[in-house]
């Protein structure tokens, strides 16, 4: 099962479109997707505005790979599951936020090689595909997860404190 999800802000029908035309190219593999508030209809997902916390983390505990915008909060909850992710950025030119933070985002998480990112919607399918087609899709053991995140929660606290000129938090 690949879950998608798309945070609480503003919709992203083009990272659910793409999506959807995955879901209607790979019909034996399930694709679950959390897509705010969007008037679009996706007739390839079991799409759904939102789920409770609890379902969605067992969607995401469940999922094999996981396809999300680059926003933070999915990102660190899909390495903090040692699930497999796939990002794709917001882009304020398009009016799917408000500025372009996530492009940032992607470039410093893609550097790491924590996660795979997908610069725009026709990258998307293929990369799903190698990381579907990977040695059994490998989850990382939890001691490494566990260091990572909170690792790069204190990154990202740093980097948010100097930015806001106050004092890093611990």
């Amino acid at each position: 099962m690949i879950f998608v999800t798309v945070g609480t802000q503003l919709p992203f029908d083009r990272l659910v479109e793409a999506m959807d035309g995955w879901a209607r190219q790979h019909p034996a593999e399930p694709v679950i997707a959390q897509v705010g508030s969007t008037r679009a209809r996706f007739p390839n997902l079991d799409a759904r505005p939102w789920f409770s916390r609890r379902d969605h983390d067992r969607l995401l505990r469940d999922a094999r790979v996981v396809v999300a915008h680059a926003g933070m909060g999915s990102v660190l909850t899909a390495l903090g599951a040692g699930v497999p992710i796939v990002v794709m950025p917001r882009l304020a030119r398009l009016g799917e936020h408000r500025d372009d933070h996530q492009l940032e985002t992607a470039r410093r998480l893609a550097a790491l090689r924590k996660l795979v990112v997908a610069w725009d919607e026709r990258e998307l399918p293929d990369l799903i595909d190698s990381l579907l087609a990977g040695p059994g899709t490998p989850r990382e053991g939890t001691s490494g997860r566990s260091q990572f995140v909170a690792s790069f929660g204190a990154i990202v606290r740093c980097e948010l404190a100097l930015a806001g000129g106050a004092a890093p938090l611990p």
